[in-house]
């Protein structure tokens, strides 16, 4: 848990997108349809759509409601205000606008914010922050609200997951970059913006074992056990590509990366300390990996390898397939 030097607002600091527009070149503003706009999953969709023309620039109508003590004049805090800021790791993008006050009681404010689509590549992140000057410093963070929506750019379906991306790729016969690696089965990339595992079909067989579905009883059965080694070494490759990524505050305290890396650090970090709250494991990790505490790097590799079998269900497979075998051979011995 952080700890500041002055007081902080409590209390829920609610806010949403209300609503978006987008515009191309030479042509008036048009209304984003509700159906790329979900509140439930807090994505909004821009990404290719046959039915809506490329787009140069968009603006989101915000709103937000603040708690009735971050008004109360009685109170420590002065000159309140409310901020929403957009980032994107992918360009280093950092949008921020403030609220306007629209309730006579000052709680209530509304923003306008205008994004560029030539300023983002993939995804980003919108967040609200409430600033005062406390103790006579202005600028100071006083809340920060839990809600966090994001703007995606490449997905025209506005949904929070996304999915593993497999290519069926000759590692002998390729991309002269992969002959390398001409007798792996798979290999991981974590550099794009989801990961991407990458499965030799010039490894004998395994192309056939892996994309075709049914086959006997002993097929079915080292497919599963295959695909569930391919996802726990999915697992734990992009726990390290995750945490190699970290955004670090002047404090020295690590911050959740935004995308696929901090959904994969939330999934994984209850099994890796289970515990502690995230916020604390996070920053064990990233001292482990810096050599800043007692438990080394290669300590924790054993917590990681239990994340990441237990992720990709590798004790239930490897189960069912003992029990699958012995069957086979009991049935062999009949």
């Amino acid at each position: 848990m952080k700890v500041y030097p002055y007081r902080r607002l409590t209390g829920n600091v609610s806010w949403r997108v209300d609503s978006a527009q987008f515009k191309t070149e030479g042509e008036p503003w048009e209304d984003v349809e509700s159906k790329y706009i979900s509140t439930v999953e807090r994505v909004l969709a821009l990404g290719p759509d046959e039915e809506r023309p490329d787009w140069t620039q968009a603006r989101l109508r915000l709103s937000a409601g603040l708690p009735g003590k971050a008004v109360d004049p009685t109170g420590p805090w002065r000159d309140v205000k409310v901020v929403a800021v957009l980032t994107e790791r992918a360009t280093n993008t950092r949008t921020t606008v403030e609220f306007a006050p629209v309730s006579d009681d000052g709680r209530e404010h509304t923003a306008e914010l205008s994004v560029h689509r030539c300023d983002l590549l993939d995804r980003a992140s919108l967040t609200v922050h409430v600033v005062a000057t406390v103790d006579g410093v202005p600028g100071r963070v006083i809340a920060t609200s839990d809600v966090e929506w994001f703007l995606d750019v490449i997905e025209s379906a506005p949904s929070l997951a996304r999915e593993l991306d497999v290519k069926m790729v000759g590692f002998a016969s390729g991309a002269s970059r992969l002959h390398r690696f001409k007798d792996s089965a798979w290999l991981v990339d974590t550099t794009g913006r989801i990961p991407v595992v990458r499965v030799n079909t010039d490894f004998e067989g395994l192309g056939d074992l892996i994309a075709v579905d049914g086959g006997n009883g002993v097929e079915k059965t080292v497919r599963e056990l295959l695909i569930a080694q391919m996802c726990s070494e999915v697992w734990t490759a992009v726990f390290h590509s995750a945490v190699g990524d970290l955004e670090i505050e002047e404090d020295g305290t690590p911050l959740f990366p935004h995308g696929w890396q901090g959904d994969v650090l939330r999934e994984m970090l209850p099994d890796v300390y289970p515990d502690r709250e995230p916020e604390d494991a996070l920053r064990e990790v990233h001292s482990a990996r810096t050599g800043a505490s007692a438990t080394g790097w290669g300590e924790l590799q054993p917590r990681i390898h239990f994340a990441a079998s237990r992720r990709a269900g590798v004790p239930r497979t490897l189960s069912t397939t003992i029990r699958d075998l012995e069957r086979l051979t009991q049935g062999d011995d009949a």
